[in-house]
This record gives C-alpha cells, structure tokens and sequence, in this order.
C-alpha cells in the first residue's frame, strides 16, 4: 500500500515523464479515427502505473451513433486468451490442476493421443489440435458462413474427439491454436465445477473490479456500453459483428473497456491474483522440441502462457493482438518501461498494433 508521498512522487514522476509526450501527439497517430458517423476505436496509454491518454474516436454502432469512450465495451477476440490462461493458472494456484496433466485426465474419452497432451501444450500451442474453424466449415460445405450455426466451446471440444490423430505431435512444433484456447475453457468448467464465465466473474473479474467486463453468451447476458463490429464494403460501413464461432470463449469471447483493462494492467503490475513466481510459466517462452517457434511464415516467435513475448526494438515486450469480424484490438505491455497501451477498435481496416507501436516509439525513442 502506498503512502501519501510516495503516491505524490510517484504521480509527478509520470506526470514529468509523460509531459515529453503530449496528448496532441498520441491523438495526431489517431486522427482519421475521428468522425461522428463511423465505427472507430478507444485508446489507453498508462505509463508509470497511471493513465496518460484515455480516448474515444467514432461511435459504437451505427444505428444509435453513441460516442465510443472509456466505458464502451468491445470483443477482445484473442486479447481473450490471457484471461483465460489466468483462469487455468488460478486452479493451478488451488493445486487443482497441474500444467503436466494430460488432457485424458479431464476427457477421459477423448481419443487416444490426447494421453500426450497437456495443459502446458495447450496454453503454449504445441499440441497439435486442428483449427476447430476449419472443422466446423467442413461440416457445411457449400453453406455460406452467415447460414452456419454458431459452434460453442463444448461444441469444438466434440470437433476434436471426431479426429483420429493430431496434426503433430506434441510438443515438437508451434503453431497458434484457437482450438487448444476452447479446450482450455472447458477444462476450467470440469475442474471448477462452474460456467467458464462465472469463473471469470469470480476469480478475476469481480475481484479486480472489472465490473462491465464478461465472457459473453447470447441470451444469457447483455453486453453494457457494447460496441458493434464492422466491415466496410463497396465503400459502405456494414455491421458485422457475429460469426460461426463468436460464441466460444476461451479464445475470444470476452468484451470489455479501457476503464477495466485499466485495472487489469494494474493487476499485472502489482501480481494481485497472482505472485511474480506463479507468473513466470507465463512468461517464459516455449521451446519446442523440434526447434524454435516460427510462423507460418516461418518467422521467429515467443510464445508463453496468452502472451507473446517477442521484444520490440530492444524493449522487452508481453503483448497480444486480436482479430474477429468486425474487431480489431491490441494489448503491448512494456514491463521494464512501465509502458503499456491498449487499441481497441470496432473495424477491421484498422491495424491496432501499428498504432499501438506508433505510441510506443514516442515513450521509447529517447531510451533506444
């Protein structure tokens, strides 16, 4: 707990800070965001553990036209995952699971080779599961994706026990898996004994106060302050806001705001839900047996627990993008410079990261 003047020095040391980096800077990277008709983003930059630029550009929808600020909740898509990781590393704090268990041993009839699968290859994207999404288009054919019925996470996991063999094995490659994020979700519901939604109200988000974030499910709860997702198309702003799989969870069915990553991001810098040790599976990149991590483009990449841990410039780095119809959003912590910032964004021409990288030299410029 701080005292009085250590709050004091501590605000004026990211108030001379910040006062290098002007508003009018932050805001000119964003500048054709600004409009009272179109879908846009909302942005946070917190440097030294206090909010320097909070803003919103554009309007959550276009039917209502209402304002995006620091409430509007948005689709976090895959920024998702480092929730749900928590939730897997919160049980694993309970000494309910551990990281090694096989996937077996919560689905006992999942084929065979899931003995070789554990919650380790799951969070860090070796185990060689198929992309659910793939699957599911297979089972429509010739059905456009707007007539495919949505797939929950329950529903991948029945996907995946139809496959008689992994696209790998185990732990000797990586490759990013929406798939292994799904199964994830279901394994905090079968160890828990809850909702993997109630859990994250229980566990992370009532406790952190983060009190308009949720893991959404049509019909069952309303998004408050929701942004909805675009697309634009023949010149024209569309919304676009669901897809056959905007339903599953576990890799990217979380909305939330700027006010409440806020609080999240103060979460990680103060080790609330969980202690720097407990952390550090999290942040240690995986090392696949088979060599490196790589892209698809065959590009070096780090990789831990919901985080990507590739350095920017010299700059240590943990950070996440997400991607969904309509959606586009990016978190990039700089742990060692106190930095972070959040793009999130209610259309897809946008490239959060860009912008987000864009802020980012104008803090870590006079240090490089």
């Amino acid at each position: 707990m701080k005292t009085k003047l250590e709050f004091a020095l501590h605000f004026a040391l990211a108030i001379s800070a910040s006062a290098q980096v002007s508003s009018n800077q932050i805001d000119a990277i964003f500048a054709s965001l600004k409009s009272s008709d179109a879908p846009g983003a909302a942005i946070l930059v917190i440097y030294n553990g206090l909010p320097v630029f909070r803003r919103g550009y554009g309007v959550t929808d276009l039917r209502t036209q209402t304002r995006i600020d620091g409430k509007t909740n948005f689709r976090l898509a895959s920024f998702t995952k480092q929730f749900t990781a928590a939730a897997i590393m919160l049980l694993a704090h309970d000494g309910r699971l551990h990281y090694d268990d096989p996937l077996t041993d919560f689905f006992p009839e999942f084929p065979a080779y899931g003995k070789s699968i554990t919650v380790r290859n799951l969070l860090n994207h070796t185990s060689g599961l198929d992309d659910y999404g793939e699957l599911l288009m297979k089972q429509h054919p010739d059905t456009p994706p707007e007539k495919v019925p949505q797939i929950l996470d329950a529903g991948v996991l029945k996907l995946l026990e139809q496959k008689a063999a992994p696209k790998f094995r185990s732990g000797t490659k990586w490759e990013y898996s929406n798939s292994g994020y799904a199964v994830l979700a279901m394994i905090v519901e079968k160890v828990s004994g809850k909702s993997f939604g109630t859990f994250l109200q229980e566990r992370i988000f009532v406790p952190l106060k983060m009190k308009n974030t949720l893991a959404y499910e049509k019909g069952k709860n309303e998004v408050p302050h929701r942004a909805y997702g675009h697309s634009k198309t023949g010149g024209a702003w569309q919304e676009t806001d669901q897809s056959p799989t905007s339903a599953v969870l576990g890799d990217g069915g979380i909305y939330s705001s700027l006010d409440d990553l806020a609080k999240w991001d103060r979460s990680l810098r103060d080790h609330t839900l969980l202690s720097e040790a407990e952390m550090q599976p999290a942040l240690t990149p995986v090392q696949p047996a088979d060599g490196p991590a790589r892209t698809s483009e065959g590009g070096p990449i780090s990789y831990g627990f919901g985080w990507f841990l590739d350095p920017y410039r010299g700059h240590k780095r943990m950070s996440h993008d997400g991607s969904t119809i309509g959606f586009r959003t990016t978190i990039q912590r700089f742990p060692d410079d106190k930095l972070t910032i959040v793009v999130l964004a209610n259309r897809a021409d946008v490239d959060p990261q860009g912008l987000a990288l864009t802020v980012a030299d104008l803090y870590l410029g006079s240090k490089r």
